[in-house]
């Protein structure tokens, strides 16, 4: 039988893709036009090519900021999504315990970022802070704002306790779509739980992994807020991700080409990443439906 189309639905997303068009198509053209011109100010500007391109591509401020976000990326997903994962497959099924773990565990989702820098901040500092007060006393030295490897920890856990919860609610969706009837038939061949986890829960929950790896590699990859309030870059520049360096060129320096040159770079990368990871869920369900 031929499928008919009916091409009357896209008058229901036309307003969407205006709003797209306003909100995120014009501002994409302006930093494009601005990453192949130079201005001395006073609203003229001078044509420049590729040159900011060329100057973003050799600058080691650049890699060394990437080193790092790919670096703080890799940590976080290799946490959260075996974390999340862990966190769904304990959570209870049904009942009044089920709803209230869902409360809890949507709690630290419905934080804004700000906020959620601000409480890690006060938490860490050793003067105020419950963290770091008792850290103190244990006789720990721990102080984020000088310590490159405490600031690293106290940015990594925060994003862990942010975050976490989204991986283990999507994961935990995918296990409740899994039809008793797998559990039975595992039951009845005497299957582990390990063998159950590998061979029914972790193929069946695999689509909403892949989302859940999609939506924290963009987030981690795009942290911004949370560790300038807490450590604003620092110490140094050990917490300097692409994003913050980004913000410093554009708005700290007003160096408006090669921060141009910079995001469109950036936009690419993720671009290419959120690609990849779409073109694997596809095959993933096209997999499936065979």
């Amino acid at each position: 039988m031929n499928k008919t189309v009916n091409q009357k639905a896209w008058f229901l997303i036309l307003p969407v893709l205006l709003l797209v068009a306003f909100s995120a198509v014009i501002p994409l053209m302006t930093v494009v036009n601005y990453s192949v011109q130079d201005t001395f100010g006073n609203n003229q500007f001078f044509w420049a090519g590729l040159d900011w391109f060329k100057e973003m591509i050799s600058s080691q401020r650049m890699w060394d900021a990437l080193g790092r976000q790919i670096v703080f990326s890799a940590i976080i997903l290799a946490i959260e999504i075996p974390l999340g994962i862990f966190v769904a497959l304990n959570m209870p099924k049904k009942g009044v315990w089920a709803s209230l773990c869902l409360v809890l565990m949507s709690l630290p989702l419905l934080i804004p970022w700000n906020v959620v820098g601000t409480i890690w901040q006060i938490f860490g500092r050793v003067d105020i802070g419950l963290l770091g007060y008792t850290l103190a006393a244990l006789g720990i030295d721990y102080n984020y704002t000088q310590d490159f490897y405490a600031a690293w920890i106290t940015v990594i856990v925060m994003d862990v306790w942010h975050w976490t919860s989204l991986v283990a609610l999507l994961a935990y969706a995918g296990l409740q779509s899994i039809p008793d009837a797998y559990y039975q038939a595992a039951k009845i061949d005497q299957a582990s739980r390990w063998k159950v986890f590998r061979f029914i829960e972790l193929p069946k929950i695999m689509g909403v992994l892949m989302i859940a790896i999609l939506l924290r590699f963009m987030d981690s990859f795009m942290i911004y807020t949370e560790p300038f309030v807490v450590t604003g870059g620092g110490p140094g520049n050990s917490t300097t991700f692409l994003s913050i360096d980004l913000v410093k060129m554009a708005l700290g320096q007003f160096d408006l080409g090669p921060a141009a040159a910079f995001s469109i770079m950036y936009y690419l990368v993720i671009l290419l990443v959120s690609y990849v990871f779409y073109t694997v869920m596809t095959n993933l369900d096209k997999r499936d439906g065979h």
